[in-house]
């Protein structure tokens, strides 16, 4: 077989020829596109205002052109960058402060790194603000009064990282977003379960409660994007705290979604549940990180902070702290009593409260607690609270042992001061001083105060309250009023 001159078949034109082969025609016609000149350029722009584009349509477009700039840039360019802005943002900050105080002297850089050493050391624990010593007696017009009202015991509450929004769950499965200064609430609405299982939700037996709605943990991350909620379901749910959308449901746990707490400064969430196992999750990148075990019994409370640690109580009388890269724990066991609740003082040290009425300091080094405040939330045997002043109070208390359970610790973070909440009618302030708990203030409020938040400013506290306990009916008190609860503090 003969094939043609010039190599290669025929392709169409003449003979061996290329010069009418589309394949070159139309890479000549590629080319010829985008080789614009100036006068081009120039005609285009025309063109686009003639037909109704003004400025701000190119003001976009160079946004969306610096978006790009960034877009190839590491991890480690894009700290430095944002550093820098912080920085500059710090420099004038204190430029218009020393305006203001007519300051000539040039140490502004001096300034400026203790300002941020200072901020960075409080930030990690190492300096504790002295806030506790600043509280002052609250006044007989100083006291809590309810901003939001839920249908059923509120569980839950959490504050955002600037204090003007908060977020409570109650029993009846409502998650409301509220503001702090004008109380004015927002609900988060649940999808139906077609849009729930596109999102990850598994339908699980028992068929009772595989539909149920009811919270009993909520948190939201600092950079305030997302809220997690969990309950009942047995999966933890994220929400976008922006458009109130459901965003992830994360299946995995085998029992009751108990706790939930976010790593400062992360978008990395810690669940803790009945099934007695500690998981941790990415919300950005919506997946399942690790899990890690150590309890026997049902895990209640969890708190973190910016470090991989996790602090659990449990109904199996112990504290766990997890340890999450090295996949360790360390155990510490409370003397004789449940623990009900927990909180991170630093670190180094923390808080916890037991049902038999004890707010108990730890050290990460002693596996027994440092000091112990017994009898903290005590109720009389007549069921009837006794104030400070020895004078009882009205009111309808249960006579059992429940009202005098410390269901909630919660510390202003950063700082030395703490407080407690039971079911005996107050709130306790709380100062922690190095190896000691030196009572306050007593700050009254009817119900079980099942959660509590302060104001990073620590102007303020939030309690959730409700008539019953936070895991069941044990107690019941029909006087408390169902809601989120606010108390302003004044500092001196």
């Amino acid at each position: 077989m003969k094939y043609p001159k010039g190599g290669g078949f025929k392709r169409g034109g003449k003979k061996g020829s290329n010069d009418s082969d589309p394949f070159f025609e139309q890479e000549t016609k590629k080319r010829r596109k985008v080789s614009y000149d100036d006068e081009d350029i120039e005609s285009i722009d025309s063109d686009a205002e003639e037909n109704g584009f003004n400025g701000e349509d190119r003001k976009e477009a160079d946004v969306a052109e610096e978006e790009d700039e960034f877009a190839d840039e590491t991890a480690g360019e894009k700290r430095k960058r944002l550093a820098e802005a912080y920085l500059l943002r710090t420099r004038e900050a204190q430029r218009r402060e020393r305006e203001e105080l007519d300051d000539d002297e040039d140490n502004d850089d001096d300034d400026i790194v203790k300002t941020l050493m200072k901020k960075q050391q409080e930030d990690s624990g190492r300096v504790r603000r002295a806030l506790a010593s600043s509280v002052q007696e609250p006044l007989s017009s100083d006291e809590f009064s309810i901003i939001v009202k839920h249908r059923k015991s509120v569980v839950s509450v959490a504050l955002s990282d600037d204090d003007t929004r908060g977020f409570s769950a109650s029993k009846d499965g409502a998650i409301v977003h509220w503001d702090v200064s004008s109380g004015k609430t927002d609900k988060y609405k649940w999808p139906s379960d077609e849009v729930l299982k596109s999102r990850g939700m598994k339908v699980r037996e028992p068929r009772s409660k595989k539909h149920s709605r009811e919270s009993l943990a909520l948190a939201v991350s600092s950079d305030g994007r997302y809220l997690a909620t969990g309950g009942v379901d047995r999966h933890v749910h994220i929400w976008d705290v922006r458009t109130r959308e459901h965003v992830q449901a994360f299946p995995g746990h085998r029992n009751t979604v108990s706790c939930l707490c976010f790593r400062h400064g992360t978008a990395e969430l810690y669940s803790g549940s009945f099934d007695r196992s500690v998981k941790a999750w990415n919300v950005e990148d919506k997946a399942f990180v690790q899990d890690s075990f150590g309890h026997q019994d049902e895990i209640l409370a969890i708190d973190a902070l910016r470090k991989e640690r996790a602090l659990t109580v449990g109904r199996d009388r112990t504290m766990l702290l997890h340890k999450m890269p090295e996949a360790s724990r360390t155990i510490y066991r409370a003397p004789a009593s449940s623990l009900e609740s927990c909180c991170f003082i630093s670190d180094t040290e923390y808080l916890s409260g037991s049902d038999n009425g004890t707010v108990a300091l730890w050290g990460m080094l002693k596996k027994k607690p440092v000091f112990l405040l017994k009898n903290a939330h005590s109720v009389v045997a007549d069921g009837i609270a006794t104030n400070e002043n020895g004078e009882h109070d009205n009111v309808e208390y249960n006579n059992s042992s429940t009202s005098s359970w410390v269901s909630s610790v919660a510390v202003c973070r950063g700082s030395d001061l703490a407080a407690s909440g039971a079911g005996n009618g107050f709130v306790h302030l709380m100062a922690v001083e190095p190896s000691a708990i030196r009572p306050l203030f007593k700050l009254p409020l009817t119900g079980f105060v099942n959660s509590m938040a302060f104001a990073k400013s620590g102007k303020f506290l939030v309690a959730g309250v409700g008539q019953e306990t936070r895991f069941g009916r044990w107690g019941c008190i029909k006087s408390a009023q169902n809601g989120v609860a606010i108390h302003p503090l004044r500092l001196s």
